[in-house]
């Protein structure tokens, strides 16, 4: 399955550089660290800027990923496959390529957030079987789903508010954002910017 991929703007890095712990703390005390700027999936990185980190574990299976997954302005691809498959429809057993935008939009989150705990995975990739499944049971699944597509996790972290999660993620205008609190999830996506 393709997805379509979209790499982090050189400007938009640089940018990130030269505010990065400044946006991180502004960020966290409600605001912007500086007028216009847009935290950008990926730009920002813990290590300096070369290294970007995931701390994932799939809530049905156990399987963690713990590492970086892109490094010196490449991703990697033993770390890509590792994800792939956490992210797989467990339903199924079946493994998507998933849209590497959506990886980077994990990691500004882990960046802005500084979890100490990993992103837990609710659902990733749905195969279309899958998803028709999932609407049978819950009139809240979309029938023509982001996840289908390989462009969606539904996350949570212990240790930090749903509420701070979705704030983070609307912040980014990185794509989709969709609030659960029922359930415990946010949903995000790497499709046109919309709230719900």
């Amino acid at each position: 399955m393709e997805t379509t991929v979209i790499p982090v703007g050189e400007a938009m890095t640089t940018e990130i550089k030269k505010y990065g712990a400044m946006a991180r703390r502004a960020f966290l005390a409600g605001g912007l660290a500086a007028p216009g700027m847009l935290l950008m999936p990926g730009a920002a990185s813990a290590q300096g800027f070369r290294l970007r980190r995931l701390n994932l574990i799939n809530a049905h299976t156990g399987d963690r990923f713990d590492d970086a997954y892109w490094e010196k302005g490449r991703y990697i691809p033993d770390a890509l496959e590792e994800i792939d498959w956490l992210l797989r429809d467990v339903r199924a057993d079946a493994v998507a390529r998933m849209d590497r935008s959506l990886l980077d939009i994990l990691s500004s989150l882990t960046f802005l957030l500084q979890p100490r705990h990993p992103f837990v995975i609710l659902s990733g990739y749905r195969t279309p079987r899958t998803n028709r499944m999932l609407r049978r049971e819950n009139h809240g699944v979309a029938e023509h789903s982001m996840h289908i597509v390989a462009r969606a996790v539904d996350i949570c972290c212990e240790g930090v508010r749903l509420s701070d999660l979705r704030r983070a993620a609307e912040r980014l205008k990185a794509g989709g954002v969709g609030y659960y609190p029922e359930s415990g999830f946010v949903h995000v996506d790497t499709g046109p910017i919309r709230y719900w």
